[in-house]
């Protein structure tokens, strides 16, 4: 997989990219993940990128030139679906990030700052928007690093147990279940005794069943999703 992000901060990405599951999967290839500095499109000497907004607006707004000339150029070298990080965009969800995973396709990462990019450049050029939460951050860098993160640990060889990440939380729109290791007991707190059993098919309806009563507790509106879907 090749993922192109868009920014105007790329030192943000340096940790995030080069540690842990996307460091190693970048290492081994499995994908190749590339930062481009906004700036290096810009057409005056002071590499300017924004301005005010049209109509006596606060804040200021990202060109269109500098965009429309990043996404032209980048799409020269291939086809490319073009995702804004926006608190405008429909909530990403583990179903996207399984969906994008398993895609062929090539994904630009487009991260906005200040009050927004120039409009014209997202119905000319962006095929989606997506946003981490219904919050606003100071730009789409760390949305880029949920997403990028997201998906790359959902690549095939990503995971020493690939078999973990079909049991994660949301994975079938339940919560996972607790979890438990060594000592078996730890200031008088214990694992439960059907873990400790070695009957699997017990422990596995355990799991379900704590699956199912944790996701109503906590998350009552996944509950209600998950209980119509299997009604």
């Amino acid at each position: 997989m090749i993922l192109d992000i868009v920014t105007l901060f790329p030192d943000m990405f340096r940790g995030p990219l080069d540690d842990s599951i996307v460091g190693r999967s970048r290492e081994a290839g499995r994908c190749e993940i590339r930062l481009h500095n906004l700036r290096d499109w810009a057409r005056d000497k002071h590499r300017k990128v924004d301005d005010d907004a049209f109509g006596d607006g606060a804040g200021m707004v990202l060109k269109p030139e500098p965009l429309f000339a990043c996404i032209e150029d980048l799409r020269r070298e291939g086809p490319a679906r073009v995702i804004l990080l926006s608190p405008q965009g429909p909530l990403l969800t583990q179903g996207r990030c399984r969906q994008l995973a398993a895609s062929d396709e090539r994904l630009i990462l487009v991260c906005g700052r200040y009050k927004g990019l120039d409009e014209r450049f997202i119905e000319a050029c962006v095929d989606e928007e997506l946003s981490i939460g219904d919050y606003v951050l100071s730009g789409g860098e760390l949305a880029a690093m949920v997403l990028v993160d997201g998906i790359v640990r959902l690549l095939p060889q990503a995971l020493n147990t690939p078999e973990s990440a079909e049991s994660d939380s949301l994975e079938d729109g339940l919560l996972d279940a607790p979890q438990y290791t060594r000592p078996a007991e730890f200031r008088g707190l214990q694992v439960p005794e059907i873990l400790l059993s070695g009957h699997h098919g017990r422990i596995a309806e355990w799991r379900q069943q704590q699956r199912v009563e944790r996701t109503r507790r906590k998350r009552p509106d996944l509950y209600r999703a998950w209980t119509k879907e299997n009604q």
